[in-house]
């Protein structure tokens, strides 16, 4: 699992920020339904966020993740990956969920992540972001290659390479990459290797995707936690290179509402 439980983002809270949340049901075109949450400004906004967890799905740190996107003005949903195997329901700490990621599709994921994206249109927003940690990360960049029609995808220590069932990745879909890729590693990762960033890099380049790929050298995968003391500076960085990734590819500020 990339975070513990009471892992929480290492993003400062804005208080007095006026933000509404929920929780949703949402449905897919091919028939699926599956949890999410949405939070949003008071404010109206036309830019929003899709959030893709880690492998364990949709639990508080994502729900956080999304709150404090709402904060800085962008309408944020993150969502569940395992309604076609587990149900909608809301889940005790113990729950197995490595049986359920075994049994997710590339398919069913990007078919999820376009019923998100649906969601924040449904609302007024019309630049989406894609922004997901670990397995979220890879499927993240892979949104971009999936015709949700997104202005970036933002990644955390995805792997960039195939999957371990032979599936191809963002590496080798490079040049059907739709959108910008930001691409925030752990230079300390057991499982992703410096090899595999730069290859990550070469594939985006030889495709003319624009791109950036930063490693954080020594920080281990999962960095981006606020227990992760050592690595706060890492986090601040990461954090800060979201919101300007968002704000470069985003509209204009005078459009965004």
């Amino acid at each position: 699992m990339c975070f513990e439980l009471d892992s929480v983002p290492p993003i400062p809270v804005i208080r007095g920020a006026a933000v509404s949340h929920e929780d949703l049901i949402l449905d897919t075109r091919d028939g699926n339904r599956f949890a999410a949450f949405a939070a949003t400004p008071e404010d109206p906004t036309t830019v929003g966020v899709v959030i893709l967890p880690d492998v364990r799905g949709l639990y508080r740190f994502y729900e956080e993740v999304a709150l404090r996107l709402a904060e800085r003005g962008f309408a944020a949903v993150a969502f569940d990956y395992f309604g076609r195997t587990a149900g909608v329901a809301k889940r005790d700490d113990e729950w197995d969920y490595m049986e359920h990621v075994g049994q997710t599709t590339p398919e069913g994921v990007q078919a999820d992540v376009g019923a998100a994206v649906e969601y924040l249109r449904s609302k007024g927003v019309t630049t989406v972001f894609t922004l997901g940690f670990c397995f979220g990360g890879r499927n993240s960049w892979l949104a971009a290659a999936s015709g949700h029609g997104l202005a970036g995808a933002i990644g955390f220590y995805g792997r960039p390479g195939e999957g371990r069932d032979g599936t191809p990745g963002p590496i080798q879909r490079a040049g059907e990459l739709e959108a910008p890729i930001l691409a925030l590693q752990a230079g300390a990762d057991q499982n992703i290797t410096a090899e595999d960033n730069a290859a990550f890099e070469r594939a985006l380049a030889d495709a003319g995707v624009e791109h950036e790929v930063v490693t954080y050298e020594g920080a281990p995968h999962s960095f981006f936690d606020r227990k992760q003391d050592e690595f706060a500076a890492a986090s601040e960085d990461a954090w800060a290179r979201v919101l300007s990734f968002i704000e470069t590819h985003g509209p204009p500020l005078t459009d965004r509402s």
